[in-house]
């Protein structure tokens, strides 16, 4: 508990500083509306000038964040190599943390979006929706993406104990505890998938992986980094902390509700030789305001190449 208090601190401390600035400008234009109740004149003082203008900016990032960020997609494209391949190039494209509602925003344009990428694979990395009235919305998303060697996912936190078949109809492959071999061009690989666990780890999934082949593991958050030292996994995709969704200039994410804090906010990290990327997700969280600041939704397209020689 007093981890999760210390890590939401700077949120509460922006909060804060939010509602101050609000509620001071509300005193100050109540009490310019009472003197002109009672017809006194009053001059302009500098430092009211300061506060309106400090309450104008507040209110136009709340706005951007409300109407403006959620609805500009980002599409990260990250270039690895790996000694492991040999004949061809993978394109994988990761989609993470829809968290749908009801209402669409970005879902009606991520299929052209995705699809003209033209990738391999596509994964999704956990949290499909904030309500099950959002449920046709998300299958009729994800069934309108292409990828010729197959569709696979997770569950995230959110859902993982719903009894809803959140990937029905949608061509998407389910993964809870287990892993697949695909081939393209030749070359082999493996992607592996485990459901979220809160936490818990069971290393059945990555029996069956191949040291000799490029592997991939999906998983919800990045809970599971310090159990894979001895694992030959060389790229991890995940998502969860929506980059923060509320991010500051030059500091990142406020809070991101995560195990490790800020320690993988968002992005590509390098954890030993294995690969590890965070994406900022798509969607808002099921509770709170639905806002992103400095956190745009996030398409990422990996292009995986054979190192050189």
């Amino acid at each position: 508990m007093n981890g999760i208090l210390y890590n939401a601190l700077p949120a509460l401390i922006v909060t804060g500083i939010i509602g101050a600035v609000l509620c001071l400008e509300v005193c100050l234009l109540a009490g310019c509306l009472w003197r002109r109740v009672l017809r006194k004149t009053s001059a302009r003082r500098p430092h009211h000038i300061v506060m309106h203008s400090l309450a104008a900016f507040v209110v136009l990032c709340i706005l951007y964040g409300a109407y403006v960020e959620p609805y500009w997609p980002e599409i990260v494209t990250v270039k690895l190599q790996s000694p492991k391949l040999h004949n061809t190039t993978l394109r994988i494209v990761q989609l993470s943390d829809l968290h749908s509602d009801p209402t669409a925003r970005l879902e009606p344009r991520l299929p052209a979006l995705v699809n003209s990428l033209k990738p391999d694979i596509i994964v999704f990395t956990g949290d499909a929706v904030n309500s099950s009235q959002a449920m046709p919305l998300f299958q009729k998303t994800l069934a309108a993406l292409e990828a010729p060697l197959g569709k696979f996912a997770v569950r995230g936190n959110w859902d993982y104990r719903s009894e809803w078949g959140i990937f029905d109809h949608t061509g998407f492959q389910e993964m809870t505890l287990e892993a697949v071999r695909l081939e393209k061009d030749g070359q082999p690989f493996m992607l592996c998938g485990i459901t979220y666990y809160s936490g818990r780890f069971s290393q059945h999934a990555l029996n069956p992986l191949d040291p000799n082949t490029f592997n991939v593991l999906l998983y919800h958050s990045t809970d599971l980094v310090e159990y894979l030292d001895d694992e030959p996994i060389d790229l991890y995709l995940c998502g969860h902390t929506h980059g923060g969704q509320v991010a500051l200039p030059f500091y990142g994410a406020i809070v991101t509700m995560a195990e490790h804090g800020k320690g993988f906010e968002a992005g590509l990290y390098t954890v030993g030789t294995m690969s590890v990327y965070v994406n900022r997700g798509i969607g808002m969280c099921g509770f709170g305001p639905r806002v992103r600041f400095c956190a745009r939704p996030e398409i990422t397209l990996f292009e995986i190449s054979p190192a050189p020689r």
